[in-house]
């Protein structure tokens, strides 16, 4: 029978999935072809277009045909339109479902003209959100770490909320983007999250089958002490033998609850999680052995890089943050199982606005590896402040195709939580949006994604105009009025909201920006400074190397230099600092002025929303602005060549 659509709860946003965008397959002719369950989805989801368009489920005559051959799992689809007809044919129920949000996305013009046979596959196989949302709340960090989207979608007072409505339309809109994965909890496994494993399996099992008709797969963030945790063993040891039974044992009880569970996410000997080095192994032996237990079921463990000393002597400056994955992690190459996937952060450090891409992405030619994003804005504005990263993240896949490297899987920090607006500020949709669109095809043109976001979104008369023009440039627009020229951070300690240029520079954290009366930065060369120029292949490390050769705008995180240093811009490092923290704020204003003239054109709530976050956004931006250059102008004794005013 056909799946009913998912119905919201009254007052949330329907997001990119609003009603009107099914109007041109529900105002006609429909013929679905074959069986399975995603087959009966997308049943639902015509059958529901059609009632409230006009269109009809038929068997002779369609102008859209949804075939599907068969359900070997695939997720590839063909699409063709000759003879007055647009067609539709997979190999799989995924292959269709995805096929059919194809359809949504091109709207009308899915039925003009003619299509010579098109063929779409996916070019990762794993598309994945991690949330960091804890079933119990956290103290220091509420209900969802790093989330700013109000609490969770899944969890609330220490149980599964049970409402799984929702939770079925979230995957809807998840499908309708590409996403095929979630992990359901944070990677910092507290105590009541660890017992997810074993004897709340059933809880994870509900949200499982609310995620599951569009073609989600659900996977569980796990301690690695869970033998000691739960199981009442006196070791976690991965190379001891009644530590891996135990490890079969709970695991083949997971796959009894949830048959098509994804695998484990595992954070471990990392900001004090627990791992193997306590017990002289390495990480390859910590995954494998959970790659062991899981590889019967056909289940994937993830294992994060992000491992290093999060205690060190800021004094002590041979020790670099930015080296650690790859020294942890390269001399393991070839030493993980096939299921085992190295889940590598984007950037050496912690998704900073701007930081060079991983060299361990380029390094790792041995290892499956999972690129990891971060869609909520931890360091860029904390959905605050309209921060698209739409243009950072297609910067980070086009490296990994110049050095080489495909990417087999793609893993961004969910963003969402239950807001009425999904993401808290509206426009930051078009991040979760544009995650799973550059997953599916990472070489797509992100300006493409983004307009195709707004005409979901805003619909076909909406103003497109206006709203490309306040996203498309408001990444560059926070890195302008923040931290400058990749020296990164800058932040205030722990919730890492607003600035304090000092705040992390004297912490056990490893965060140094290094300015003194001369200059700023961090020395990572080769020749003088850590050596961290020198993880990366060619033709990157002798471009980072020299100061001469670096890109500016990562200049400051590879080398310290003078503030009269010529860029290449033609300004000194000390004007650019200004400059740039002046124009960030007035881009501020010019946005806010733009969205502020969309009133009456756009959704009321949304609007009033939007303009709210607006003016946290410039109250912000003026405080980043004032306190960077007063620092730097006090560090410096350097005036501003244009004479403006800096405190």
């Amino acid at each position: 029978m056909p799946l009913p659509v998912p119905v919201l709860p009254e007052g949330v946003d329907p997001a990119w999935l609003p009603e009107e965008a099914f109007r041109p397959i529900g105002g006609r002719r429909v013929l679905i072809r074959g069986s399975g369950p995603l087959v009966e989805t997308v049943h639902g989801e015509v059958a529901e277009a059609c009632a409230r368009f006009g269109g009809a489920l038929v068997e002779d005559d369609p102008e859209l045909v949804l075939h599907v051959t068969g359900d070997d799992g695939s997720e590839a689809f063909t699409l063709e339109r000759r003879d007055g007809r647009t067609t539709v044919t997979a190999s799989g129920g995924c292959g269709l479902l995805y096929g059919f949000f194809h359809v949504v996305r091109l709207g009308e013009a899915a039925f003009r003209g003619d299509r010579r046979v098109e063929e779409h596959r996916p070019a990762s196989a794993l598309r994945m959100l991690d949330h960091w949302d804890n079933v119990a709340v956290h103290p220091v960090m509420g209900q969802v770490e790093r989330g700013y989207a109000g609490g969770s979608l899944f969890w609330a007072d220490g149980r599964a909320r049970g409402e799984f409505e929702r939770v079925r339309a979230y995957g809807r809109l998840l499908a309708a983007c590409g996403i095929n994965a979630v992990a359901v909890n944070n990677v910092n496994v507290h105590a009541t999250e660890a017992r997810l494993l074993t004897d709340r399996i059933g809880e994870v099992a509900d949200i499982a089958a609310a995620l599951r008709p569009y073609g989600i797969r659900t996977h569980l963030s796990v301690t690695f002490a869970a033998p000691i945790v739960l199981g009442g063993l006196e070791t976690a040891d991965p190379l001891d033998e009644s530590v891996r039974r135990w490890w079969a044992g709970a695991t083949a009880r997971v796959y009894e609850a949830i048959p098509d569970f994804g695998g484990y996410v595992v954070k471990a000997d990392s900001e004090g999680q627990p791992g193997p080095f306590a017990y002289g192994r390495t990480h390859a032996d910590g995954a494998n052995m959970l790659a062991g237990a899981l590889a019967p079921h056909g289940g994937t463990v993830h294992w994060r890089a992000f491992v290093y000393d999060h205690r060190q002597d800021w004094r002590d400056r041979t020790t670099d943050r930015a080296r650690a994955a790859y020294d942890h992690f390269l001399p393991l190459d070839g030493l993980f199982a096939p299921n085992a996937v190295l889940q590598v952060k984007h950037g050496p450090m912690d998704f900073q606005v701007r930081e060079p891409v991983s060299p361990l992405i380029g390094a790792m030619r041995r290892t499956a590896l999972a690129v990891e994003l971060q869609a909520t804005q931890e360091y860029t504005g904390q959905q605050r402040h309209v921060c698209w990263l739409g243009p950072m993240w297609s910067e980070v896949l086009r490296f990994g195709s110049a050095a080489g490297r495909g990417y087999e899987e793609l893993v961004a920090v969910s963003n969402v939580g239950d807001d009425p607006f999904w993401t808290g500020h509206p426009l930051a949709q078009a991040n979760l949006y544009t995650f799973g669109r550059l997953a599916w095809r990472p070489d797509a043109d992100p300006g493409a994604i983004l307009d195709e976001w707004i005409g979901l979104t805003f619909g076909a008369e909406g103003p497109a105009k206006e709203l490309h023009a306040v996203l498309d440039g408001s990444w560059r627009t926070y890195e302008k009025y923040t931290a400058p020229l990749g020296v990164g951070f800058m932040v205030q300690p722990g919730h890492h909201y607003g600035p304090s240029v000092d705040g992390y520079e004297y912490s056990p954290w490893g965060t140094y920006h290094f300015a003194d009366r001369d200059g700023v930065g961090v020395d990572r060369s080769s020749a003088t400074g850590t050596g961290y120029a020198g993880q990366y292949r060619a033709p990157w490390a002798e471009a980072y190397e020299s100061p001469e050769t670096c890109p500016d705008e990562l200049l400051l995180f590879f080398h310290h230099m003078p503030y009269g240093h010529v860029l290449k811009s033609g300004r000194t490092v000390i004007q650019h600092i200004y400059d740039t923290h002046f124009e960030g704020v007035a881009e501020v204003e010019g946005a806010m002025a733009v969205w502020a003239s969309l009133k009456g054109r756009v959704e009321p709530a949304r609007h009033a929303r939007v303009a709210e976050r607006y003016e946290e956004q410039l109250r912000s931006a003026r405080e980043w602005r004032d306190q960077i250059n007063s620092y730097f102008f006090r560090k410096s004794g350097v005036p501003d060549e244009r004479g403006r005013t800096i405190y």
